[in-house]
């Protein structure tokens, strides 16, 4: 699409329609605030042809509006703080909200330098204005400095400036909703799996962090997209979700278990299936397949299906590795922790048999940053006259 730039003068409708459409198009389809952020300070930039853009919105719990957008020299990805009770231009622009325009900023007492001092930009003219929502509420505030030409932003300027809020407005609104809804899905996440995790653990925030970190690492060793990984390490807490549905007289006896309770134990794989199945979001669909499917082996002999090779889902084949050389290298009621090279040798040798051959070519280029995750296990906790056995090991 061929970027239209404004010129002196009013504009017409046809070139408000222009600006509106490319604009637009621009934002679309984006949720993530701080991206959808960076886009709208990018256009800003390029259409008004200023030195810097920086867009402020309100954190109404701290009373302060925040930037970590800042297009210009010296700015870059900075994040930036004023009272919302300020003095300040920008402070004042979302408290009133009306534009405000400074020709000469340094003439203007309302002008903070603040931020001129701490970087080798120096504003000469400012404009900013109020960016809000559909039903007028003040979300924060656009901020350009410095024509390129020199020349003080005049009421074209304004106009345009005021034009792009506005559409801007929405687009922000819906990704601050988007944002909301992920970290309560993910603090859900998270509780859900300490409800299934707290009785058999000693840490078990330590627990899931691990198993979070090593199971995104292996995702990106794997080639997968930052993206994919974020979801693996975020779906990776609910892997033993199955777990609430035992009794604690089976999941805490601190001994080996009989045959039948080792059968019940497996069912939680199932259970886990169960309580996962039909979810509609990708972390939660995730999430079912490791829960269901991360105690099948390479090999064809784990359970609850007896799945081989790439039968087994690979978030599965992942998540297996990261739970299984966790669970070693902690204590548990029933077993001792292994000192965490055994752990990992143990996690070689059964590659091709427990685990997908790839994903422990993945778990050797990553070791080396996993191994400082367990340098916090006491050297009297790792140590042992034997090796514990791994049968019916109950991760």
């Amino acid at each position: 699409m061929q970027t239209f730039r404004p010129d002196n003068g009013n504009l017409s409708a046809e070139e408000k329609l222009n600006l509106l459409v490319e604009f637009g198009a621009r934002m679309s389809g984006e949720l993530r605030l701080n991206k959808l952020l960076d886009i709208i300070a990018q256009q800003i930039t390029k259409l008004l042809n200023v030195g810097r853009c920086t867009i402020y919105l309100k954190d109404v719990e701290k009373n302060e509006l925040w930037s970590k957008i800042a297009q210009g020299h010296g700015l870059e990805h900075t994040e930036i703080r004023v009272p919302l009770n300020g003095s300040g231009i920008i402070s004042i622009v979302a408290r009133t909200g009306e534009t405000v325009n400074l020709p000469n900023a340094y003439e203007d007492p309302r002008f903070s330098m603040d931020v001129d001092m701490v970087t080798d930009f120096r504003t000469h003219s400012m404009l900013a204005c109020p960016l809000k929502n559909n039903s007028g509420k003040v979300l924060g505030v656009f901020q350009v400095a410095n024509k390129s030409d020199g020349t003080p932003f005049d009421k074209n300027d304004e106009g345009i400036l005021m034009l792009l809020a506005t559409l801007a407005g929405s687009a922000i609104e819906i990704a601050k909703l988007y944002q909301d809804v992920h970290v309560a899905q993910l603090e859900t996440i998270y509780r859900l799996a300490v409800t299934a995790e707290y009785r058999d653990q000693q840490d078990t925030r330590a627990h899931l962090k691990n198993i979070s970190i090593i199971s995104y690492l292996l995702a990106l060793a794997l080639g997968m997209s930052k993206k994919d990984a974020e979801l693996i390490k975020n779906a990776s807490p609910l892997h033993d979700i199955g777990k609430v549905a035992l009794a604690d007289n089976i999941l805490l006896k601190p001994g080996k278990l009989t045959p039948e309770e080792f059968e019940i134990m497996k069912s939680h794989t199932v259970y886990g299936g169960r309580i996962l199945e039909g979810a509609h979001s990708k972390v939660l669909k995730i999430a079912h397949k490791m829960s269901l499917y991360h105690h099948e082996k390479w090999n064809g002999s784990g359970y609850p299906k007896g799945l081989k090779e790439e039968e087994i889902p690979i978030e599965a084949r992942i998540v297996t590795v990261a739970d299984v050389f966790d669970a070693l290298c902690v204590f548990r009621v029933y077993k001792k922790a292994w000192p965490t090279d055994e752990a990992y040798e143990y996690i070689l040798r059964e590659s091709g048999q427990s685990f997908d051959p790839r994903v422990v070519a993945a778990f050797k280029k990553i070791y080396p940053s996993v191994r400082k995750l367990y340098a916090h296990i006491s050297v009297n906790q790792q140590k042992s006259q034997t090796v514990p056995s791994t049968e019916n090991k109950r991760s």
